[in-house]
């Protein structure tokens, strides 16, 4: 089913518009939802790109992903993580989320791991 996305040069509103085939929507006549003008202008739309699990993890690590990184700001450590977070592609939970919360606010997380055990310790 393919969905086309167009810009109302009337009214200036984006639309999304449904068509069953894709010959019924080269031959349709696409009129604006919001105010029935038919002067639409057709957009780009995004795309969706499928990758494996070994195609993301290769993508992490490589080291241009961590160009605009500084360890030491804790905004851009959390620009970072969401970035990663979203390229595993996961729901990486609460714990992952409350600490980039705590990062975006400008603070760096306790160095607690769960057990109450420094993160540097045993290593």
């Amino acid at each position: 089913m393919p969905i086309y996305e167009y810009r109302c040069a009337a009214c200036g509103k984006r639309a999304s518009l449904y068509y069953q085939t894709f010959s019924a929507a080269a031959q349709a006549t696409p009129a604006c939802p919001h105010c029935s003008s038919t002067d639409l202008a057709r957009l780009v739309s995004r795309v969706a790109v499928m990758k494996s699990e070994e195609s993301r993890i290769e993508d992490l690590a490589d080291p241009s992903s961590f160009g605009d990184l500084d360890e030491n700001d804790p905004k851009s450590v959390a620009r970072w993580a969401r970035k990663m977070g979203s390229a595993m592609g996961e729901d990486l939970g609460e714990d992952f989320n409350a600490m980039v919360e705590q990062m975006e606010a400008g603070e760096m997380p306790a160095d607690e791991a769960p057990g109450g055990e420094g993160l540097d310790e045993g290593l």
